[in-house]
């Protein structure tokens, strides 16, 4: 950086029409790569490109891409917007302008997203943590009540450790966010891919948290169904069990923005020809899982409220069923207790 001497929708939008333009047609010009330019015109030009593209929330996306570029915070940038570029930052910046221009998500490019007020990495081997999904902690925590805290409020005495899963984890933000919110809790990280399970790791890791997180590779909860096949006693019973599964029916990829359908992990988007396959699965093996009073919260897809309803009615032993909104009105966390 040189200073020339004055002193940062929903997974259902429909994609974009733009989605299969060429990454060189951003590339900066001739002109731009010779000639010093400042950080004003940089993020300019970029907001530009971005927004012809049809890039949801460009200027964002344009003062992140250059933040990430730089090194530098967001107000170190506004606050030098004379500061010139050194012809690596620029290079390195309309290279990231291009990418976005033709689809791959921001997070991906700057490598983090924010859950919960906790900075995540992020890779292309998880899905990137959204607004929607801190519903599942809210309801998670809400509904433990005193259970979440520490200790006893009425003797001061430590409260007995609670026992959590997270059942798709990815980037580890629902497993993490909870270890961080429960200081007296022992977190089971579970994932059918390896891959997303060492991007949990680093990010249990970066925040400390690591030694109270075990992970686990498998489908669903089907190790802690079979006790003798761990390597370790089985942790029943669970006071906690989470998910945000994946919940995109297979025939509904062409509704999802390009940079969901394009970029982000299939594995962890599409449940099944419909998108609700995953729930009865997921609802009987935490039913066989948790204690009693124990909490399931599971993270819902698009018009999957009803289908979840009647899951667990029609499964015994499930009482104080709740489902809470969305921003937007649409049912996006459902909550159950065990009998």
């Amino acid at each position: 950086m040189r200073d020339s001497g004055s002193n940062g929708a929903h997974l259902r939008e429909v994609s974009n029409a733009n989605s299969q333009q060429s990454v060189s047609a951003f590339a900066p010009s001739s002109n731009v790569s010779e000639q010093a330019i400042d950080i004003r015109r940089a993020l300019k030009e970029g907001m530009a490109t971005l927004r012809a593209s049809r890039v949801p929330s460009h200027t964002l996306a344009a003062e992140l891409l250059l933040m990430h570029a730089l090194g530098r915070d967001r107000t170190w940038m506004y606050t030098h917007a004379e500061a010139l570029l050194e012809s690596a930052e620029t290079e390195k910046y309309y290279a990231l302008i291009a990418r976005r221009a033709a689809g791959e998500p921001t997070q991906y490019l700057t490598g983090k997203q924010e859950f919960w007020g906790l900075e995540f990495e992020v890779t292309h081997a998880v899905l990137i943590p959204r607004p929607e999904t801190e519903h599942v902690m809210e309801v998670a925590l809400a509904r433990l009540g005193p259970r979440g805290l520490k200790i006893h409020m009425d003797t001061g005495l430590p409260r007995e450790k609670l026992l959590v899963a997270d059942v798709g984890t990815g980037s580890g933000c629902l497993a993490i966010s909870l270890a961080y919110e429960l200081p007296h809790a022992d977190v089971f990280a579970i994932d059918i891919s390896e891959a997303a399970l060492e991007v949990a790791r680093r990010n249990a890791t970066r925040h400390a948290l690591a030694e109270r997180i075990n992970f686990v590779q498998a489908d669903l909860l089907a190790p802690f169904l079979r006790p003798s096949l761990t390597t370790s006693p089985s942790p029943l019973p669970f006071d906690l069990i989470v998910s945000n599964p994946p919940y995109v029916a297979s025939n509904e990829a062409d509704q999802l923005q390009r940079e969901v359908r394009y970029h982000e992990p299939r594995e962890a988007l599409f449940g099944g020809p419909t998108g609700v396959e995953i729930y009865a699965r997921l609802i009987e093996q935490a039913g066989t899982l948790l204690r009693s009073g124990g909490i399931l919260v599971l993270e819902l897809g698009y018009n999957s409220a009803e289908h979840v309803r009647a899951i667990l009615t029609e499964q015994n032993g499930w009482t104080n069923v709740t489902f809470t909104n969305d921003l937007a009105g649409i049912p996006r966390a459902a909550a159950a207790d065990r009998i």
